[in-house]
């Protein structure tokens, strides 16, 4: 490594493992493994790896394969994988992917997700699935009288769209994240979409911009909803948008807010394979294909491991060791700020521990510049294993974490790193979009989404 965090000095990147392990594995006898993880509509995603034939090998080739496996089921989403070349390796993950073991909240939270139960299952070569991969058509539709709304945990936003240009747009703060009652949810999406409304002449078409789970337009996960019963969440939440449009009398489309990132980003560039990461709260992402379609996949790489190190720090939610919400978000911003030393107000919150670093940034303090030059060497090591799964032609970084001149610093020191480390992806184009693109590009994007019922 030719890069090490000034305030993280044990980062081990899963892209300079992966890499050794490779070359290790090319070096000695080997064996393949293939992985297959399968999700909604028997769509799946297939990846091989050759790893070590020797037994005394096993549990390199287990603790290699296991970040791999976590890393799929994130990215693409699924609750059935299965395992072919290694025995052993098929056991220990079976045991870890139980309502028991080590990964009992990856279990729970994709049995939620397809409503299925999670399966572990062991083939032959002969039995393997052959690879069914789903790309699904998102936006683009510009014609006639759209409505553009962006459900945040702070505000919601809506936009009144015609002919692909916003002729009303506003912002109104809500506190979605600590209400129960879905009413509360149900009554202030249908005021901002008759807000909306009441500014063209009609309504053609409706698509909505949300972080979360969204399947066939049904709100499968969102922490917009989180203290809402489970009693009702089914009943009430799961339907929500589907109702609003029916009783408004227009076609809807639901994406991830990740997803609908990335297509205003490939709408504005007019190019395909562009991943977009928000880094906020925590760690977003969206993703167009080389074909300017969606994968059908989660994307929520917050949950996906970049580092290596057994020590790195624990993910509060999921329980796990590494994942990308440590590194890129505000939770890694204060992360990195604790560990130089910085004491914050004991009250404080995380945006506000965030707030205290982006002042300390302006007023010229080399603490917080080098907060932000950690940050990008995370991502520039981060970028590689990321391309192990998504083909990346533009990354467009998002997020207040890139709010300022901390954004360029990180844009900076992660173009450094691959250039220096993997010069084959020195050629991503990594940029931010100005703050005019940001919010206009995303209103015009989500109302894009859905076909208009003319």
């Amino acid at each position: 490594m030719k890069f090490v965090p000034a305030y993280d000095k044990g980062f081990n990147p899963m892209s300079v493992k992966l890499a050794a392990f490779r070359k290790e594995v090319a070096a000695s006898e080997s064996k393949l493994v293939k992985i297959c993880v399968e999700r909604n509509d028997g769509y799946n995603y297939v990846y091989e790896l050759s790893v070590f034939k020797a037994p005394e090998k096993a549990e390199e080739n287990y603790k290699v394969i296991e970040r791999i496996i976590k890393s799929i089921l994130w990215v693409v989403g699924g609750y059935k994988i299965y395992i072919c070349g290694d025995d052993d390796l098929y056991e220990r993950i079976y045991a870890d992917y139980t309502d028991k073991g080590r990964r009992a909240f990856d279990v729970d939270f994709m049995q939620t997700v397809y409503e299925q139960p999670f399966e572990v299952i062991k083939v032959d070569e002969k039995n393997f699935p052959e690879f069914k991969p789903c790309e699904v058509k998102i936006g683009g539709h510009l014609d006639g009288c759209r409505i553009g709304f962006d459900a945040g945990g702070s505000d919601r936003k809506v936009s009144a769209v015609i002919d692909g240009k916003v002729v009303y747009s506003e912002e109104v703060v809500w506190f979605p994240k600590i209400n129960s009652d879905y009413n509360y949810h149900y009554e202030g999406i249908m005021a901002a979409m008759k807000t909306a409304a009441s500014k063209m002449p009609r309504v053609d078409a409706i698509g909505v911009s949300s972080a979360g789970v969204y399947i066939n337009n049904k709100i499968m996960v969102a922490s917009l909803f989180l203290k809402v019963p489970k009693e009702d969440y089914k009943e009430h939440v799961q339907p929500m948008y589907i109702n609003i449009a029916k009783e408004i009398g227009a076609p809807l489309e639901v994406a991830n807010d990740g997803d609908v990132t990335a297509l205003a980003g490939a709408m504005d560039l007019n190019d395909n394979c562009v991943l977009g990461i928000a880094m906020g709260t925590s760690e977003a992402v969206g993703y167009i294909n080389d074909k300017g379609l969606l994968n059908g996949w989660l994307s929520e790489v917050a949950f996906v491991p970049v580092d290596f190190s057994e020590d790195a720090m624990v993910d509060e939610w999921s329980g796990d060791y590494g994942c990308g919400v440590k590194y890129f978000s505000q939770d890694g911003v204060i992360k990195l700020a604790e560990n130089a030393g910085h004491k914050f107000p004991k009250d404080a919150s995380p945006a506000e521990k965030l707030k205290e670093i982006q002042k300390l940034m302006l007023d010229g303090d080399p603490m917080a510049k080098q907060i932000y030059e950690d940050i990008g060497v995370y991502l520039g090591y981060a970028i590689p294993y990321y391309a192990e799964f998504y083909q990346i032609k533009h990354l467009l970084l998002l997020g207040r974490v890139t709010s300022g001149e901390g954004g360029n610093l990180i844009m900076e020191k992660a173009r450094e790193v691959l250039k220096a480390e993997f010069p084959e992806y020195a050629d991503i184009d990594i940029t931010m979009p100005d703050e005019k693109n940001k919010r206009v590009g995303q209103s015009i994007a989500a109302a894009s989404l859905a076909q208009s019922k003319k």
